[in-house]
């Protein structure tokens, strides 16, 4: 069968939690950590509410790409465990091919614990667990021929081996939205795979943690590393045909080695739950290049709209627009 995309990477329970009591403090000095979510040592915080949803990079994306109509399909690894089952039950429910599934006996399902602040912000406390098993052979990589296009999200575990199977049987066009495992890796880890890469889509910090994995780029003055034009250059020179950089509230931003392209966000609903949102945005960015025959303009006008309306739902893979939604969408 051929798919319109294939999702690789995590599949995951989420249990997300809501507090008003935690603190955003500002640490500016600190490029990688600009910004820190405290509260107090050793206090017992109120909790307003809880829930138990479903997340993972792969399946999040998967779930976003099926409800515009693609044929998708997901390759994930979940454990023999109540979480695992259904996990999947929950992805073929929303029209996603979950028959490649890597599922194994004794591993317990992946699960991230999500403590969500003011303003809808949040952090993630990830146990990947059945993710990290995830490997690709021969039967995934006929797979991913089959593919016009691969959505790659966060890998763990021996994802050397998962990167070197996936990128060795390459797709028509690969969309990579790395994990922090493969950006802690540096350049060094990953860049002889973004030559390959149609469209890397990475956050602010992201770009500079990979950007400052090289020696030469250490010495820059913070300054210059603060234009988001400069950020966007040095990762085009990494090898990609395209960039996208996505700063939360400031909107996203795009190089395509000759235009720089520029979205600002899109306010429709009050801000929820910002869980999910690159998800949201990367896949209907990958939707909108397919939809839109590669108008990257319009991509990137799709991913906000999805953005705006994910963001005003609970868990991340609520309030995502459909098909019907992409049929009237009026575009810039």
């Amino acid at each position: 069968m051929q798919y319109d995309f294939l999702t690789i990477g995590g599949a995951t329970e989420d249990i997300t939690v809501y507090t008003q009591d935690g603190i955003i403090i500002e640490n500016k000095k600190d490029l990688l950590r600009p910004r820190l979510f405290a509260f107090e040592y050793g206090a017992k915080m109120k909790v307003d509410n809880a829930y138990s949803t479903f997340g993972g990079g792969a399946a999040n994306a998967a779930v976003c790409l099926a409800r515009f109509g693609f044929k998708v399909a997901s390759l994930v690894a979940v454990g023999d465990d109540i979480r695992g089952r259904q996990i999947l039950k929950n992805l073929k429910s929303r029209q996603v091919d979950c028959r490649s599934a890597q599922i194994y006996p004794g591993a317990p399902s992946g699960f991230s614990f999500l403590l969500v602040g003011p303003g809808g912000e949040h952090v993630v406390f990830s146990n990947r667990a059945a993710n990290q098993n995830l490997s690709i052979g021969v039967r995934e990589q006929g797979l991913i021929r089959r593919a016009k296009w691969v959505y790659l999200t966060s890998l763990s575990g021996n994802w050397q081996a998962a990167l070197a199977g996936i990128f060795s049987a390459p797709p028509a066009q690969i969309v990579w939205d790395p994990g922090h495992i493969q950006l802690h890796s540096g350049l060094k880890g990953i860049g002889k795979y973004l030559a390959k890469t149609t469209i890397l889509k990475i956050n602010r910090d992201e770009a500079l943690e990979l950007i400052l994995s090289q020696e030469k780029f250490r010495r820059t003055k913070p300054a210059e590393l603060a234009k988001i034009k400069n950020l966007l250059k040095i990762l085009k020179s990494f090898g990609p045909r395209i960039v996208v950089i996505t700063s939360g509230q400031q909107g996203a931003d795009a190089f395509d080695g000759q235009n720089f392209f520029r979205q600002d966000v899109i306010k429709e609903k009050k801000r929820i739950d910002t869980t999910g949102v690159g998800d949201a945005f990367g896949s209907s960015l990958a939707a909108g290049l397919e939809y839109f025959h590669g108008d990257l303009d319009k991509a990137m006008y799709l991913g906000a709209k999805n953005t705006a309306s994910v963001i005003g739902e609970q868990g991340a893979q609520n309030g995502l627009l459909d098909k019907t939604a992409l049929a009237r969408i009026v575009l810039k």
